[in-house]
């Protein structure tokens, strides 16, 4: 598998945010994983991998983790993904926080939805939907049982947890996601956050 991390402006008040791109090598299949920004720079990596792009995964709606959707979508197509509760944030501003976060309103329905326990192939990788709500109703994580990696989205980060003072976000759903689910995958999984500059290479 390849990975690739970029790491993106998504809005006036937020930090950059990571934006992952995984490849099965062979077949050159590809996942883009919440586009929050700076289109041009995921098209530039997206072209240098040769890519055919087959995903792109929404972790949850909010604005600095879809500020690319729209144009990604439109440039290089391939199916949206999210989670069926996280659905209506892309319609609805006042759960994606597009305007407090600085970016253009989405108003685009996913091609289809996901839920817990679903299984999503690129090439011969196969991941698996974990529903980790909390700081959203319909947040969800991506694990990789093979590779030995879970993408949290804002579930979990370096040291704390997503906010849990947003719209359709609950304390207790997200501890119960880090220690019911995220906690409860094997040892040796690396965790991919949303926000943690990692060096993997």
């Amino acid at each position: 598998m390849i990975l690739k991390q970029l790491r993106v402006n998504s809005g006036a008040i937020c930090e950059p945010t990571n934006c992952y791109i995984v490849q099965d090598e062979k077949t050159k299949e590809t996942m883009v994983i919440d586009p929050g920004g700076e289109v041009n720079k995921i098209i530039e990596m997206l072209d240098i991998l040769q890519a055919k792009l087959k995903y792109i995964y929404i972790t949850h709606c909010h604005g600095d983790h879809i500020g690319a959707l729209v144009e990604l979508k439109n440039a290089k197509g391939g199916k949206i993904l999210i989670h069926r509760l996280e659905k209506e944030g892309l319609q609805d501003k006042n759960i994606s926080l597009t305007d407090y976060v600085g970016v253009e309103d989405v108003h685009l329905d996913p091609d289809s939805i996901v839920d817990d326990g679903d299984k999503i192939h690129i090439g011969n990788i196969e991941f698996r939907v974990i529903h980790t709500p909390g700081h959203t109703k319909g947040g969800s994580s991506l694990y990789c049982e093979e590779e030995k990696l879970v993408f949290s989205g804002d579930t979990l980060f370096h040291g704390t947890w997503g906010r849990t003072d947003l719209p359709t976000s609950n304390f207790m759903d997200i501890m119960n996601s880090i220690t019911e689910k995220i906690l409860k995958l094997p040892d040796d999984t690396i965790v991919y956050p949303r926000t943690w500059q990692i060096n993997y290479d």
